[in-house]
Protein backbone atom coordinates (compact mmCIF):
# COMPACT_ATOMS: atom_id res chain seq x y z
CA UNK A 1 0.00 0.00 0.00
CA UNK A 2 1.83 3.37 -1.26
CA UNK A 3 2.17 6.28 1.47
CA UNK A 4 2.11 9.63 0.59
CA UNK A 5 5.68 11.22 -0.40
CA UNK A 6 4.31 13.52 2.58
CA UNK A 7 16.40 33.33 18.99
CA UNK A 8 14.94 34.11 21.94
CA UNK A 9 16.96 36.84 23.16
CA UNK A 10 19.50 35.73 26.31
CA UNK A 11 17.84 37.11 29.60
CA UNK A 12 20.02 39.87 31.41
CA UNK A 13 22.61 38.48 33.95
CA UNK A 14 21.14 38.26 37.78
CA UNK A 15 23.19 38.60 40.87
CA UNK A 16 20.97 36.66 42.70
CA UNK A 17 17.64 34.99 42.38
CA UNK A 18 17.99 33.18 39.20
CA UNK A 19 15.67 31.04 37.89
CA UNK A 20 16.76 27.01 37.64
CA UNK A 21 18.23 26.30 33.75
CA UNK A 22 15.45 25.16 31.65
CA UNK A 23 15.66 21.70 31.09
CA UNK A 24 17.37 19.92 28.56
CA UNK A 25 15.46 17.14 26.29
CA UNK A 26 16.77 15.18 23.95
CA UNK A 27 16.69 15.80 20.19
CA UNK A 28 14.17 14.18 18.74
CA UNK A 29 14.12 13.64 14.66
CA UNK A 30 10.91 13.04 13.43
CA UNK A 31 10.78 10.49 10.71
CA UNK A 32 10.44 11.94 7.34
CA UNK A 33 8.24 10.60 4.33
CA UNK A 34 10.51 8.17 3.21
CA UNK A 35 10.62 6.35 6.25
CA UNK A 36 7.27 6.45 7.07
CA UNK A 37 6.91 5.08 3.33
CA UNK A 38 9.59 2.25 4.92
CA UNK A 39 7.86 1.35 7.90
CA UNK A 40 4.68 0.39 6.39
CA UNK A 41 6.71 -1.42 3.81
CA UNK A 42 8.24 -3.40 7.12
CA UNK A 43 5.08 -3.91 8.36
CA UNK A 44 3.86 -5.47 5.28
CA UNK A 45 6.15 -7.71 5.55
CA UNK A 46 5.14 -9.10 9.34
CA UNK A 47 4.05 -12.73 8.30
CA UNK A 48 0.44 -12.85 7.68
CA UNK A 49 -0.25 -15.24 10.35
CA UNK A 50 -0.32 -12.40 12.63
CA UNK A 51 -2.40 -9.12 12.32
CA UNK A 52 0.12 -6.59 12.64
CA UNK A 53 -1.19 -2.35 12.49
CA UNK A 54 -0.38 -0.24 9.84
CA UNK A 55 0.90 2.91 9.77
CA UNK A 56 -1.81 5.02 11.13
CA UNK A 57 -3.53 2.61 13.30
CA UNK A 58 0.10 2.05 14.85
CA UNK A 59 0.36 6.31 15.52
CA UNK A 60 -3.15 6.18 17.65
CA UNK A 61 -1.86 3.34 19.36
CA UNK A 62 0.90 4.84 20.45
CA UNK A 63 -0.78 8.16 21.75
CA UNK A 64 -3.11 6.00 23.47
CA UNK A 65 0.07 4.17 24.91
CA UNK A 66 2.01 7.31 26.19
CA UNK A 67 -1.76 8.77 27.80
CA UNK A 68 -1.70 6.40 30.53
CA UNK A 69 -0.67 7.61 33.76
CA UNK A 70 2.28 5.33 34.47
CA UNK A 71 4.71 4.62 31.74
CA UNK A 72 3.98 1.41 29.63
CA UNK A 73 7.08 -0.57 29.25
CA UNK A 74 8.23 -0.99 26.00
CA UNK A 75 8.53 -4.85 26.38
CA UNK A 76 4.37 -4.93 27.18
CA UNK A 77 3.61 -2.71 24.20
CA UNK A 78 5.60 -3.34 21.47
CA UNK A 79 4.44 -6.47 20.79
CA UNK A 80 1.11 -5.48 19.73
CA UNK A 81 2.63 -2.95 16.71
CA UNK A 82 3.23 -6.26 14.82
CA UNK A 83 0.57 -8.34 16.38
CA UNK A 84 -2.74 -6.31 17.12
CA UNK A 85 -3.03 -8.83 20.24
CA UNK A 86 0.59 -9.08 21.29
CA UNK A 87 1.50 -12.41 19.62
CA UNK A 88 5.37 -12.82 19.71
CA UNK A 89 7.16 -12.36 15.81
CA UNK A 90 8.31 -16.06 14.89
CA UNK A 91 11.86 -16.86 15.43
CA UNK A 92 14.37 -15.59 13.04
CA UNK A 93 11.78 -12.91 12.13
CA UNK A 94 14.65 -9.77 12.15
CA UNK A 95 12.22 -6.56 13.58
CA UNK A 96 15.20 -4.58 14.30
CA UNK A 97 14.69 -1.75 11.70
CA UNK A 98 11.05 -1.87 12.53
CA UNK A 99 11.42 -1.61 15.96
CA UNK A 100 13.87 1.56 15.40
CA UNK A 101 11.49 3.54 13.48
CA UNK A 102 8.42 2.97 15.92
CA UNK A 103 10.77 3.85 18.86
CA UNK A 104 11.33 7.00 17.54
CA UNK A 105 8.06 7.74 16.38
CA UNK A 106 7.00 6.71 20.13
CA UNK A 107 10.29 9.50 21.53
CA UNK A 108 8.16 12.36 18.59
CA UNK A 109 4.96 11.83 20.29
CA UNK A 110 6.16 11.68 24.11
CA UNK A 111 8.17 14.81 23.82
CA UNK A 112 5.08 16.58 21.82
CA UNK A 113 2.52 15.61 24.32
CA UNK A 114 4.56 16.31 27.34
CA UNK A 115 4.86 19.62 26.07
CA UNK A 116 1.45 20.14 24.86
CA UNK A 117 2.69 20.89 21.50
CA UNK A 118 0.70 20.29 18.15
CA UNK A 119 1.58 17.15 16.65
CA UNK A 120 0.75 15.80 13.00
CA UNK A 121 -0.55 12.55 13.22
CA UNK A 122 -0.20 9.73 10.67
CA UNK A 123 -3.93 10.10 8.63
CA UNK A 124 -3.81 9.91 5.18
CA UNK A 125 -6.15 11.14 2.61
CA UNK A 126 -8.40 8.54 1.36
CA UNK A 127 -8.20 7.42 -3.02
CA UNK A 128 -11.02 9.27 -4.83
CA UNK A 129 -12.71 5.50 -5.50
CA UNK A 130 -12.32 4.74 -1.70
CA UNK A 131 -14.65 8.22 -0.45
CA UNK A 132 -18.34 7.18 -1.15
CA UNK A 133 -20.63 9.89 0.26
CA UNK A 134 -23.69 7.86 0.50
CA UNK A 135 -25.59 10.74 2.50
CA UNK A 136 -26.82 14.34 1.61
CA UNK A 137 -27.63 14.99 5.38
CA UNK A 138 -25.58 18.18 6.35
CA UNK A 139 -25.78 17.20 9.80
CA UNK A 140 -23.12 14.15 8.84
CA UNK A 141 -19.67 14.81 8.29
CA UNK A 142 -18.09 14.31 5.26
CA UNK A 143 -17.22 11.23 3.31
CA UNK A 144 -13.05 12.06 3.77
CA UNK A 145 -13.51 12.26 7.41
CA UNK A 146 -13.44 8.16 7.32
CA UNK A 147 -9.59 9.15 6.81
CA UNK A 148 -9.18 9.08 10.32
CA UNK A 149 -10.46 5.93 11.32
CA UNK A 150 -7.75 3.51 11.78
CA UNK A 151 -5.83 6.03 13.95
CA UNK A 152 -9.42 5.53 15.94
CA UNK A 153 -8.78 2.36 15.98
CA UNK A 154 -5.72 2.21 16.78
CA UNK A 155 -6.37 4.60 19.84
CA UNK A 156 -8.84 2.35 21.20
CA UNK A 157 -6.96 -0.92 20.91
CA UNK A 158 -4.43 1.09 23.23
CA UNK A 159 -7.07 1.40 25.91
CA UNK A 160 -8.45 -1.85 25.50
CA UNK A 161 -5.15 -3.34 26.64
CA UNK A 162 -4.21 -0.47 28.86
CA UNK A 163 -7.34 0.94 30.17
CA UNK A 164 -6.05 3.21 33.31
CA UNK A 165 -6.91 6.33 31.14
CA UNK A 166 -10.63 5.22 31.97
CA UNK A 167 -10.18 5.13 35.79
CA UNK A 168 -10.84 8.79 36.01
CA UNK A 169 -13.29 10.60 36.67
CA UNK A 170 -15.98 10.77 33.78
CA UNK A 171 -16.70 14.33 34.05
CA UNK A 172 -12.79 15.11 33.22
CA UNK A 173 -12.30 12.26 30.60
CA UNK A 174 -15.72 12.18 28.25
CA UNK A 175 -15.54 14.87 26.68
CA UNK A 176 -11.58 14.09 25.06
CA UNK A 177 -12.76 10.54 24.23
CA UNK A 178 -15.86 11.86 22.35
CA UNK A 179 -14.16 13.91 20.22
CA UNK A 180 -11.82 10.30 18.91
CA UNK A 181 -14.50 7.61 19.75
CA UNK A 182 -17.00 9.45 17.55
CA UNK A 183 -15.95 8.27 14.61
CA UNK A 184 -16.52 4.36 15.93
CA UNK A 185 -20.12 2.41 15.26
CA UNK A 186 -22.11 3.40 18.50
CA UNK A 187 -22.36 -0.44 19.13
CA UNK A 188 -18.93 -0.31 19.22
CA UNK A 189 -19.20 1.42 22.73
CA UNK A 190 -20.95 -0.70 24.63
CA UNK A 191 -22.15 -0.05 28.46
CA UNK A 192 -20.69 4.09 27.92
CA UNK A 193 -23.75 6.11 28.15
CA UNK A 194 -22.25 9.46 28.64
CA UNK A 195 -19.85 8.93 26.19
CA UNK A 196 -22.87 8.40 23.43
CA UNK A 197 -24.37 11.49 25.04
CA UNK A 198 -21.64 13.52 24.97
CA UNK A 199 -21.09 12.65 21.19
CA UNK A 200 -24.83 13.29 20.78
CA UNK A 201 -23.93 17.11 21.14
CA UNK A 202 -21.02 17.18 19.01
CA UNK A 203 -21.38 19.11 15.26
CA UNK A 204 -19.19 16.81 12.70
CA UNK A 205 -16.17 18.12 11.11
CA UNK A 206 -16.08 20.44 8.36
CA UNK A 207 -13.76 18.12 6.89
CA UNK A 208 -10.85 16.02 6.94
CA UNK A 209 -8.30 18.75 8.43
CA UNK A 210 -10.97 19.80 10.83
CA UNK A 211 -11.25 16.35 12.23
CA UNK A 212 -7.82 15.50 12.61
CA UNK A 213 -7.12 18.87 15.02
CA UNK A 214 -10.44 17.07 17.18
CA UNK A 215 -7.66 14.15 17.67
CA UNK A 216 -4.82 16.17 18.67
CA UNK A 217 -7.36 18.32 21.05
CA UNK A 218 -8.27 15.26 22.40
CA UNK A 219 -5.25 13.71 23.16
CA UNK A 220 -3.84 17.13 24.53
CA UNK A 221 -6.68 16.96 27.22
CA UNK A 222 -6.89 13.89 28.35
CA UNK A 223 -2.87 14.16 28.68
CA UNK A 224 -3.78 16.93 30.67
CA UNK A 225 -6.22 14.89 33.20
CA UNK A 226 -3.71 11.47 32.68
CA UNK A 227 -0.50 13.30 32.52
CA UNK A 228 -0.58 16.67 34.67
CA UNK A 229 2.43 18.96 33.73
CA UNK A 230 5.12 19.49 36.72
CA UNK A 231 6.22 22.55 35.48
CA UNK A 232 5.25 25.54 34.24
CA UNK A 233 6.97 25.38 30.95
CA UNK A 234 4.62 22.93 29.25
CA UNK A 235 2.08 24.82 27.30
CA UNK A 236 -0.35 23.94 25.01
CA UNK A 237 0.59 25.23 21.32
CA UNK A 238 -2.10 27.11 19.03
CA UNK A 239 -3.61 24.37 16.70
CA UNK A 240 -2.04 24.13 13.04
CA UNK A 241 -3.94 24.01 10.53
CA UNK A 242 -2.02 21.56 8.36
CA UNK A 243 -3.52 19.63 5.77
CA UNK A 244 -3.39 15.61 5.86
CA UNK A 245 -1.15 13.72 4.34
CA UNK A 246 -2.01 12.29 0.72
CA UNK A 247 -1.66 8.44 -0.06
Amino acid sequence: MPLPPRTRPRPPHRAAHTSPPPIKRAVVQPLDEREIDELQVLLDRVPQSLEALDVSMLDGFLCGVLLQPQRIPESRWLPHITDVDGRPLPAGFDASRLHVLVRRRHAELEDAIARRQWFDPWVFELQVDEVQDESDDVEEAPAEVDAVYPWVAGFATAHEFFPSVMQFDAAEITEPLALVYRYLDADDLEDADDLLNEIETLEPPADLAEAVEGLVRATLLLADVSRPASAPHASRAAPRQRPPRRR
